[in-house]
């Protein structure tokens, strides 16, 4: 534990420069002291590590020294090459990089630890895309990922869903996100969300931005997700549900299922279920069949009944 907490030390003031006491102790999760203790230690070893006093002081290394890729155990040399997605990689133009960076990672480690990445990345393999989607088009993802990396704004051709279809638009990207196959741009003003394989044009242009400070991908992504989800379900629908319609459910509809299912004397059961739009809940409880009953709205109900009413008359014929 130790050994790795010291090695971290030195790889963080080798990445990121002076750090105070109290900030490498953050990252690293420990306390002062121990930070304190690791520095003697590192001393001892005889490693240049120098401590500066005063407001912005802080721990440094002496100019160009460089550690060696030591330390590693095999569960992080497995994780190492695990993380390397070379679909994603390739797509952003760094396809050649990764393979250069995992050759050059790879040749530095022992050969036990070696043989068990190798064993790893012939094990597992990354496939994001779903079964029943076709790989999307991104001609101009290196472009925007470029953009992103050194601040450039961007001029766009892009097409949404609502009218006016295509627009033009000006973009500042912020960062981009990998979301079950598919590339998002978060880009400002605003920030706002853009699809890649949407955009139909693109323009570098010679203006440069700044990321607002504060602003985090990770967060952002993750509170547009719930706002987004918030949004697709506005409705509700109470059903009945056979034992088999209830094992189909999936997502939002089980954990409603969950929260507000109430066993029925038949074996069925009574819940509220969220709903995106007639359509889609005409479509949803439709697949379902006979081992459903929406009951309410009424106006869901009587569009099912409508259309199992024609149903059944088509296949009398």
């Amino acid at each position: 534990m130790k050994s790795s907490r010291l090695l971290s030390i030195l790889l963080l003031l080798q990445t990121r420069g002076r750090m105070t006491a109290a900030e490498l102790a953050a990252e690293l999760e420990v306390s002062p002291r121990t930070v304190y203790r690791d520095v003697e230690s590192l001393h001892a070893a005889g490693v240049p590590l120098y401590g500066d006093a005063g407001h912005s002081g802080g721990y440094r290394l002496l100019a160009g020294y460089r550690t060696r890729l030591t330390g590693l155990n095999a569960g992080e040399a497995e994780a190492l090459f695990l993380s390397g997605a070379p679909g994603p990689a390739a797509e952003l133009g760094l396809g050649p990089a990764l393979a250069a960076a995992q050759l050059k990672l790879r040749a530095a480690l022992p050969p036990e630890l070696r043989e068990q990445a190798d064993r790893m990345r012939t094990r597992f393999h990354l496939d994001a895309p779903g079964w029943y989607a076709a790989d999307a088009e991104v001609p101009y993802l290196p472009q925007v990922a470029d953009a992103v990396w050194h601040g450039r704004v961007l001029h766009v051709r892009y097409r949404r869903w609502k009218e006016p279809t295509d627009v033009d638009r000006r973009l500042e990207p912020y960062g981009l996100v990998l979301k079950a196959g598919r590339w998002y741009a978060v880009a400002g003003p605003g920030p706002r969300t853009y699809r890649v394989d949407q955009i139909l044009r693109l323009a570098v242009g010679d203006e440069r931005f700044e990321v607002p400070a504060g602003f985090d991908l990770a967060d952002h992504w993750r509170r547009y997700q719930e706002d987004f989800h918030a949004r697709l379900h506005r409705g509700e629908a109470v059903v009945r549900l056979s034992p088999a319609a209830a094992a189909r459910l999936t997502g939002p509809a089980a954990r409603a299922l969950e929260a507000t299912g109430s066993a029925e004397p038949d074996g069925w059961t009574r819940a509220t279920l969220p709903t995106e739009s007639p359509d889609q809940a005409h479509s949803f409880f439709l697949s379902l069949g006979a081992e459903a009953e929406v009951l309410a709205p009424r106006e869901l109900r009587d569009r099912l009944g409508a259309t199992a009413r024609a149903l059944a008359a088509a296949y009398q014929q």
